[in-house]
């Protein structure tokens, strides 16, 4: 239903102005705008500008929980996964999430923390879709409570969309995207590679053997 309605709109938008003068971070809203519908190009906005809202607050979030789950897993500071004594939540984890998130929206417009969340949602896509193939290989014996039909068909399908939507985006993105994940396989390295419950257990059953 996703894809027909998504593909509806675009249908209209090109009906209504040429693609060439669709903005891309506000397409709707712009096209409504050169056509002469201001009130509707500002109805359709305040609904953007809520809907990038709701999806910023769902993306912090699952970062939370993310922080949360690698720490628990020893990827990162044990101190992430502290959960507060009366709350219940991992407090630490959203404070890391909230400041972080707070200093980046004081130098980054919202079209731009847009971009960033795209390409790392098509990147972790790529990921998904290159291990489902992996793991089918791998391990074929694997309890799966579903299984993906026309394999490897859909999982290849699955990483060139998301490739050619990713070559898209502005090259500020490609840049900023380059320079978080190097940064996120320095952590790993220098501490998640030596300090994770794997390696730990690893290490023990090493110790115990000799």
């Amino acid at each position: 239903m996703c894809t027909v309605l998504y593909i509806s709109v675009a249908a209209v938008l090109t009906g209504l102005v040429p693609a060439s003068q669709i903005d891309i971070h506000a397409p709707v809203a712009e096209a409504l705008s050169l056509v002469g519908f201001k009130w509707g190009a500002a109805i359709v906005a305040i609904g953007a500008v809520a809907g990038i809202t709701g999806v910023l607050v769902v993306m912090m979030l699952g970062q939370i929980r993310v922080f949360f789950a690698m720490s628990r897993d020893q990827l990162l500071s044990p101190g992430l996964s502290k959960v507060h004594p009366t709350f219940g939540t991992p407090h630490r984890a959203t404070i890391l999430t909230g400041v972080a998130v707070a200093v980046l929206a004081a130098f980054f417009q919202i079209g731009e923390a847009a971009d960033m969340t795209n390409i790392g949602t098509f990147f972790a896509f790529v990921l998904v879709s290159f291990g489902v193939m992996l793991l089918r290989y791998t391990k074929p014996d694997q309890a799966r409570p579903f299984r993906l039909p026309f394999m490897p068909l859909v999982p290849i399908l699955s990483i060139a969309a998301c490739l050619y939507l990713m070559a898209g985006l502005p090259q500020a993105t490609w840049i900023r995207f380059v320079v978080w994940t190097i940064i996120g396989i320095l952590v790993y390295v220098g501490y998640g590679m030596k300090h994770s419950r794997l390696a730990v257990q690893a290490a023990n059953r090493d110790s115990t053997n000799g």
